[in-house]
C-alpha cells in the first residue's frame, strides 16, 4: 500500500471479528463510518444520543447482510459515570474486549469570538468534544486491553491544530483532543496492543458543516463515504504499531 492513508485500499474481510464502537453514529461521518466498518466485517456498537437514528443506521446495517450491531444510547452532556460504567459492564458480558474506538460524536458550539462567548455554551462543548471522550475512553479501557489488536481513533480538526478566529470553544477542545490523543499515544506505546491517533476528515458534507458555513453550498463538498480508507487504515490491523500520529482525510 501506500505511505499515504488516503490511498488505503482495503481488503473485503480487513475487519472480520473485529468489534468496533463508533460515537455519534446515528449521522454524518459517524452513521458511514459504521455502515462501511460493517461492510468490511465488523461487529458495531452504535453509540448516540437519539434513538430513533441508531435504530435507522441499524436496520441498514441488517438490511445489508452485515453482522448484527449493537445500539447505546448516550447523551455525553448529560452522562454521568455510572452511565459509562453500565456501558462497559454490558460490553464485557456481551463481548469481552473492544479492538476499536472511534470517538467521532461532537458539537459545534457558538461561531463567536472570544469576547463575547457564553460561558455555559464554553463549558457544553469542552464537556462533549473532550471531557466525555477522556471518561469514555479511560472507562473502556480494560476492554481495549484485553484485545490482541485494538485502535483508538480520536477525531481532530484542522482548527485544532492552528486556531482560527471565532471558532472559540471547538478549536479549544480539538486542541484537547490532540493533547489527549499524544498523552495516551505515549503511556500505551510500551503495550504494543493498542495504538492511538487522530484524524482529521476536513471540510465534508455534514450537518455541522452546514452549520459552521451556512452560506456554502455542500455539492462543492466530498461526502463522508469518500473519506472512508484513512478511518479503515487505522481501526484496521494494516496500521498496528503506528501511534501517536494525526492524519488528515484530505
Amino acid at each position: 500500500m501506500s505511505d499515504d492513508p488516503r490511498d488505503y485500499h482495503a481488503p473485503a474481510n480487513l475487519l472480520h471479528d473485529r468489534i468496533v464502537l463508533i460515537t455519534g453514529a446515528g449521522s454524518g461521518i459517524g452513521r458511514t463510518a459504521a455502515l462501511t466498518f460493517a461492510e468490511y466485517g465488523a461487529r458495531t456498537i452504535l453509540l448516540g444520543r437519539t434513538q430513533a437514528k441508531l435504530e435507522a443506521v441499524y436496520d441498514e446495517i441488517l438490511a445489508a447482510g452485515w453482522a448484527r450491531p449493537s445500539i447505546s444510547v448516550m447523551d455525553f452532556a448529560a452522562a454521568q459515570g455510572d452511565d459509562y460504567a453500565q456501558l462497559a459492564e454490558s460490553m464485557q458480558q456481551e463481548f469481552g474486549r473492544l479492538d476499536g474506538l472511534l470517538h467521532n460524536a461532537g458539537i459545534l458550539g457558538e461561531r463567536s469570538p472570544i469576547e463575547h462567548y457564553e460561558v455555559s455554551k464554553w463549558l457544553e462543548v469542552m464537556h462533549v468534544n473532550l471531557n466525555a471522550p477522556f471518561v469514555l475512553t479511560q472507562t473502556l479501557l480494560p476492554l481495549l486491553q484485553a484485545s490482541d489488536d485494538a485502535s483508538i481513533v480520536f477525531t481532530s480538526s484542522g482548527v485544532g491544530r492552528r486556531g482560527r478566529a471565532y471558532w472559540g470553544a471547538y478549536a479549544v477542545s480539538k486542541y484537547g483532543i490532540e493533547g489527549l490523543s499524544q498523552v495516551l499515544a505515549d503511556e500505551t506505546s510500551a503495550q504494543e496492543r493498542i495504538r492511538v491517533n487522530c484524524i482529521n476528515p476536513g471540510a465534508t458534507r455534514t450537518g455541522m458543516r452546514r452549520a459552521a458555513y451556512p452560506g456554502e453550498d455542500p455539492e462543492t463538498l466530498p461526502p463522508p463515504e469518500s473519506l472512508m480508507g484513512p478511518y479503515l487504515y487505522l481501526i484496521g490491523p494494516d496500521s498496528r504499531g503506528v501511534t501517536g500520529h494525526s492524519f488528515d482525510c484530505q
